[in-house]
This record gives C-alpha cells, sequence and structure tokens, in this order.
C-alpha cells in the first residue's frame, strides 16, 4: 500500500463528509479532550486551525480556557509554534489560518501536549498527513505527548511507514482514545 494511495482514499473519504458529520464528529472529539486528564494537566496544547474537512478543534479554546494554547505556522519546511490569537490570523497559500509571523513564538519545549492531524492513523499511532513533513520534522523538537486526531472512519490497521516519520502516543477519535506509546518506539523499517 502507497502512501498516495492511502492518502487520496482518506482524503476522498473526508472530503464526502457532510458538514453534519463534521460538524458531529468535531464536537465529540472536542468534549472528549476536554475531559481527558491528559489534556485537563496540561499548561501549554499545540494544536491546529482545521481545514479541508479536519476536525474542527476550535471549541477547545473556549472550553479549556486556562491553557495556553498554540498553532502552528508555516515557514518554508519549518512548523513554528505561535501564541493563539485569533485576531491575527492569515490565510497561507495552503488553505488553512495560520498566525501572523509577529505573534510570539512558543518554546517547542514548554510544549506539553500536541494534538496533530492527519489523513489517516494506525492503532500503532502511525500517522500520514498531506505530504509535506512539517509534524515530522517539528515532533522530535518537543517532548510534548503526541495525539493523533482522527474520525473513526480514517483509523485503520497498519499505514505504510518510513523510517523518518512519526508516530504519536494516542490516537484519539470521536468515540475513543487509543493509547500507541508501547508501539511508537518502534523505528519505521526503512524502505
Amino acid at each position: 500500500m502507497r502512501k498516495n494511495h492511502v492518502r487520496q482514499r482518506f482524503c476522498s473519504l473526508r472530503d464526502m463528509m457532510s458538514a453534519e458529520q463534521v460538524k458531529r464528529a468535531s464536537a465529540d472529539l472536542c468534549r472528549r479532550v476536554a475531559n481527558w486528564p491528559q489534556a485537563r494537566e496540561a499548561r501549554t496544547i499545540l494544536t491546529y486551525l482545521a481545514f479541508r474537512n479536519e476536525p474542527n478543534l476550535s471549541p477547545l479554546f473556549d472550553m479549556m480556557p486556562g491553557i495556553r494554547w498554540a498553532v502552528p505556522r508555516i515557514d518554508g519546511k519549518r512548523l513554528i509554534p505561535h501564541v493563539y490569537d485569533p485576531d491575527h490570523l492569515l490565510r497561507h497559500r495552503f488553505g488553512m489560518l495560520e498566525p501572523t509571523p509577529d505573534v510570539p513564538k512558543v518554546d517547542p519545549e514548554s510544549i506539553d501536549l500536541v494534538l496533530v492531524p492527519g489523513v489517516a492513523f494506525d492503532w500503532r499511532g502511525g500517522r500520514i498527513g498531506f505530504g509535506g513533513g512539517y509534524y515530522d520534522r517539528f515532533l522530535p523538537t518537543t517532548p510534548a505527548l503526541r495525539v493523533g486526531i482522527t474520525y473513526e472512519c480514517c483509523l485503520i490497521d497498519e499505514l505504510p511507514c518510513e523510517e523518518y516519520d512519526q508516530r504519536m502516543d494516542w490516537v484519539m477519535t470521536s468515540a475513543r482514545a487509543i493509547h500507541c506509546a508501547p508501539h511508537w518506539r518502534e523505528k519505521c523499517p526503512p524502505s
């Protein structure tokens, strides 16, 4: 199974979801995250601003007001975390909203938890994103707990894995939280 094939398959599956399905699953995911002990104990959480039918986690900003929220900005090939400020966002050429460069940056070492988007995830914490490698380059720079966020229909048994792919500690859907940590340290085999 090739990554591009998997990416196309699950992007298409996600694109077919209705606005109501996305809204309902996103609300369930937000409740699950907001009530999850690991998130409630965090001081700083890096999340994403949804686009292309990704689960929308923005209600968490109001649900968990005691958290220092960070969101990513793409700079070249790097993902840079910035403090979330809804008044200082712009649309990236890929289509998602991101902070303006003047918003204060967040030290990756200070992040307790990263809510990671993806096109598809597997039970061992494997992830396929849009193919830019931004999270694969960023995640090794932070000690944060890695939590893949996805729809139940985008969770499969096994994904193709490259040596540089970063695995998740947990994968969360609207229906469950799956602990992957015992497996993610297993290195992906070289291709």
